[in-house]
């Protein structure tokens, strides 16, 4: 197993499809150093300890999850997914239905989370330095595997 890997933002491609929306949003879409994150909802497991010291494990069927994308206040990519967010929050029928796609090509990680819904419009801070806007969604289900440096 080689041990001399590198790891590049550079190599990340993501992008979101949705009603009225399409866009990347990986390497050179203006992303903050805090980059893109995919987190899961909820624990896999649960775990129950009996008294006598049995236990019982319950695997939840739930694929979850929340991806969050941040952007320096200056990308152009922020109008676009606010106009994305205020088209779409008009009718339920375009509401939960885009899809997020991270792929970090040199390790051969990829990711895919639908279902998205954006969770609110970003946070809107006007201050000395320009700073970061942060949009974050809800996805329904998130899949994917990481693969291997080689």
């Amino acid at each position: 197993m080689s041990t001399g890997a590198t790891y590049s933002f550079l190599d990340v491609t993501a992008s979101i499809v949705g009603p009225g929306l399409a866009c990347v949003l990986g390497n050179e879409a203006g992303n903050s150093e805090e980059g893109i994150s995919i987190e899961m909802q909820a624990d896999k497991n649960n775990m129950i300890v009996g008294a006598d010291g049995a236990w019982m494990h319950s695997l939840h069927a739930s694929n979850a999850g929340s991806v969050t994308v941040r952007l320096l206040k200056t990308s152009p990519y922020n109008a676009i997914l606010m106009a994305a967010y205020n088209s779409q929050r008009i009718s339920s029928a375009l509401w939960g239905k885009n899809v997020f796609t991270l792929t970090q090509g040199n390790a051969d990680d990829n990711i895919v989370c639908v279902g998205c819904a954006f969770i609110r419009q970003s946070n809107l801070v006007y201050a000395t330095d320009g700073g970061v806007n942060t949009w974050a969604f809800h996805s329904g289900k998130v899949t994917g595997f990481l693969g291997a440096y080689s």
